[in-house]
């Protein structure tokens, strides 16, 4: 598997046009990175380390996996510290809107011109929801004096709207930035710097916590390296099997004459993922979690209501709870099963399938083939979302309850390796079919 990795990249190496599309998004990496470190103007950086340091903190687990996923924008109060969450929860929104409006539905259906106008609106609500969500954090930071403001009225509302647009037009940014990698690049865009963020934190991490456990002797730095090489590779080598696995449904295709050409029949294999969603579902899960803590930060933890100061407190109480990792897999589970449905209609494919000539052995063609691919996507569904909900969740139960000390643990836990592994393998797999589609170019010219 590893030399097949390494011959499709080096092979896409030797490609002028696949050349160029690696090195764009290496340079949006780059561009990343550096907006990581970009403070916003107005902050208390010394404040804000001792937030991320406390345990107590609030929203202070939900707020650590965000910060991993923004590259350690948050921790650092940068200009991308949301990240691509925004544009993610917008693009959620839109999905479930299309399958509940008939007007957005048939949009979507006119083509291009539809796509686009669709993408135009997600543009406009992300926005909506970065400004929504900077304000939130910004409350938040306030409280714990990372946010420091002007004593006069009008100081005071310039700095918070500095900070807010300063924000917006970071999330706005990085949405730009994932729509040009995605058009000129290799893979999808968001995908890859969510992927671009967790890698540029993981030796930084891994560095201060094997740092912080020499001091306390060399046990915990045995410890650490045991657990990191254990957890690492175990992990990655079940998210690879469970992303490749497949079942495949023989499909035959019998002989037949068009014009004066007989055709001899044959047997293809129409291949069924088990992950058939990929990342996609456990993205989305955790930038719908985002919303009750972000929610929770406009309200007074010391108000004298005690509905106000209950509202307050969920933001600490939530992310820390089990609550929050059964909804995370309940999350999980239904956003596999609505994206595969989004993107996998049995329909269109028994269509195609009939018009082809195409049949299953022993089942009839049309709405019976429809029920049995149906049928079979269902289970391969139902395991490949058990797969990703015990992945996204168990590493870090085993993380919060067992190795509470160790943030390299929790920055490799199931998640962050999931969306490693999972971007990188699509991405291998987009370079490999541009390959093969420019060698078929080049044998037909």
């Amino acid at each position: 598997m590893n030399e097949k990795l390494t011959t499709i990249f080096v092979n896409a190496m030797q490609v002028p046009d696949l050349r160029k599309r690696i090195y764009f998004v290496l340079g949006m990496f780059v561009l990343f990175v550096f907006g990581a470190h970009v403070p916003v103007p107005g902050t208390d950086a010394s404040a804000l380390m001792r937030f991320f340091d406390n345990p107590d903190a609030t929203g202070n687990t939900i707020f650590q996996l965000l910060d991993i996923f923004s590259g350690g924008a948050l921790k650092q109060f940068s200009i991308f510290a949301l990240g691509v969450m925004p544009y993610i929860n917008a693009s959620i929104i839109f999905n479930l809107l299309v399958v509940i409006i008939p007007q957005l539905e048939q949009l979507q259906k006119e083509g291009d011109a539809g796509r686009k106008a669709i993408q135009q609106y997600v543009r406009y609500s992300t926005v909506a929801l970065a400004a929504f969500q900077s304000v939130g954090l910004l409350t938040l930071f306030k409280n714990y004096g990372i946010v420091p403001v002007g004593t006069g009225d009008a100081t005071v509302y310039f700095d918070l709207i500095l900070i807010v647009a300063t924000m917006t037009a970071g999330t706005f940014i990085l949405m730009w930035v994932g729509e040009l990698i995605t058009e000129h690049g290799v893979g999808n865009g968001v995908s890859l710097i969510i992927f671009a963020g967790i890698i540029s934190r993981l030796p930084l991490t891994f560095f201060q916590d094997i740092s912080s456990a020499s001091l306390r002797g060399a046990g915990e730095v045995v410890k650490i390296m045991f657990w990191f090489v254990i957890l690492s590779v175990g992990m990655v080598w079940c998210i690879t099997y469970m992303h490749l696995a497949e079942r495949r449904i023989p499909v035959h295709y019998a002989r037949r004459q068009v014009g004066r050409k007989t055709y001899e029949g044959y047997t293809h294999y129409l291949p069924l993922k088990v992950n058939m969603a990929g990342v996609i579902p456990i993205i989305f899960a955790i930038s719908v979690l985002l919303f009750p803590t972000t929610i929770s930060n406009f309200f007074d933890p010391a108000s004298e209501n005690g509905f106000i100061r209950g509202l307050a407190t969920f933001g600490n109480w939530f992310p820390n709870s089990i609550v929050y990792y059964i909804t995370y897999a309940v999350l999980t589970i239904i956003f596999t099963y609505f994206y595969t449905a989004v993107t996998f209609n049995p329909k269109d494919i028994a269509e195609n399938m009939k018009k082809n000539g195409g049949y299953i052995q022993g089942v009839r063609p049309g709405p019976r083939t429809e029920a049995y691919i149906s049928r079979i996507l269902e289970r391969t569904t139902f395991i490949g979302a058990l797969y990703l909900a015990s992945v996204a969740v168990l590493p870090s139960v085993l993380y919060y309850y067992v190795f509470k000390d160790l943030s390299t643990l929790n920055l490799i836990g199931g998640t962050s390796i999931l969306i490693m592994v999972g971007v990188a393998l699509d991405t291998v797999r987009e370079l490999d079919a541009r390959l093969t589609m420019l060698k078929y170019e080049s044998a037909l010219g």
